[in-house]
């Protein structure tokens, strides 16, 4: 996708001291993904939500709650039954700093008030950890919210809303069942413009794209055993959802339902066509699929941080034709960490890995989303062409945090 700038979806603030900033105004306001991102800028992020049933109250904006308007109740689609059942699941957060702040969106995980949100969201895409945060909920309420932990390696947050109210915490699907063309759903505040519902399909699955984050630990280069080559230190790999479904700058972070009004993907980014970064969506978003953010949760709400699955291996691309390099069609291994789970699983220098658990692998940074999804000590598969013959080897991944 080398043709395209992918967008962190970003709803930019005003500096503290100047007035709000038009719609307009902020709508030129954009930043790209692998671009440098000031210290007042902060990601703002979405709502979501399908399901049964109609007339919940949601929020428009961030100043002043508006409903799931049913006109006719004879004539209420499927769309508009989901965004009302997931509603009371999603809040808008509020986050700011001596340099500046914005606002975007999260989940209810729990009746206790654990959400779930972006790591650039609540971070300022890594520019300070020294926020302060408010939560408002569907119905108005707004509440003071703590960082419970971030994990930068998937760009996922959880925070904590103290209150003594019992929310309404939205319910999870398999996103590994998902099919393309299944519907989905996105309910958010794309420019500014809370509670905004839009649908689409899912467009494709285990898609990799780059995204900077300047929050991450530097993964690039080989050195100290690290597993893969990226060829920045600044830049992410994240395995996500495609869909067709318009989000916008203001809904990073936010929910991806399904038809029932199930979580099945986090919304973290878009593509624009070109070189442009105010052309918003073309109907191409990226999600982080629901069973990567349910395992990240738990274990940010359990011990406040997240494991990763280490190879031990250094990859590059394998390109199809090393003359005109065309196409990449798997990821070389070029070094091995001696005592890595590679090595262990029978990996050599100039294997070339095709599949890591049954799904296809084309490239370096392909392998790095699929291994970095995974928790520490968990069992793989490889698929793999050794001098142009395919072999199938099994192990267990080691803990990135070993790498410290």
């Amino acid at each position: 996708m080398s043709d395209y700038n992918r967008q962190f979806l970003f709803d930019l603030p005003a500096e503290p001291s100047t007035p709000r900033l038009s719609i307009k105004q902020r709508a030129k306001r954009r930043l790209t993904f692998l671009t440098a991102i000031s210290a007042v800028s902060v990601g703002s992020i979405i709502g979501a939500g399908v399901g049964a049933g109609v007339g919940i109250a949601t929020f428009n904006y961030w100043t002043r709650p508006a409903p799931v308007v049913v006109n006719d109740t004879q004539s209420v689609n499927w769309v508009t039954a989901a965004a009302a059942a997931a509603s009371p699941s999603v809040v808008t957060i509020s986050v700011s700093g001596a340099s500046g702040g914005g606002n975007g969106s999260g989940e209810f995980l729990t009746a206790d008030g654990y959400v779930l949100t972006n790591a650039h969201v609540v971070t300022m895409d890594g520019s300070s950890n020294n926020l302060t945060l408010e939560v408002k909920t569907y119905d108005g309420h707004v509440y003071p919210a703590t960082v419970i932990g971030t994990d930068p390696i998937n760009d996922l947050a959880v925070i904590k809303v103290e209150a003594n109210v019992k929310f309404t915490p939205i319910k999870f699907a398999d996103s590994g069942q998902l099919n393309v063309g299944d519907p989905v759903v996105a309910i958010g505040a794309p420019l500014g413009l809370s509670s905004t519902v839009t649908s689409g399909i899912v467009s494709a699955m285990n898609r990799t794209i780059q995204v900077a984050n300047s929050a991450a630990p530097d993964s690039s280069g080989l050195q100290g055993g690290l597993q893969f080559f990226s060829g920045r230190g600044d830049a992410i790999s994240l395995r996500v959802i495609q869909t067709d479904a318009a989000i916008n700058p203001g809904n990073s972070g936010g929910a991806l339902v399904n038809d029932q009004g199930q979580l099945v993907g986090i919304n973290v980014a878009i593509a624009s066509a070109g070189n442009s970064t105010a052309s918003g969506n073309i109907g191409v978003g990226f999600a982080i699929p629901s069973n990567v953010a349910k395992r990240i949760a738990d274990e940010i709400i359990a011990g406040g941080q997240a494991s990763h699955g280490l190879l031990g291996a250094g990859v590059k691309d394998a390109a199809s034709n090393e003359a005109a390099a065309s196409f990449t069609v798997g990821a070389e291994v070029v070094q091995l960490t001696p005592g890595g789970a590679a090595e262990k699983a029978g990996i050599k220098v100039g294997d070339v890995i095709t599949h890591f658990n049954g799904i296809e692998v084309t490239s370096a940074s392909e392998l790095t989303a699929a291994v970095r999804q995974e928790p520490a000590g968990a069992k793989f598969e490889l698929e793999l062409l050794r001098d142009g013959k395919p072999q199938t080897l099994s192990a267990t991944l080691g803990d990135a945090a070993d790498l410290k």
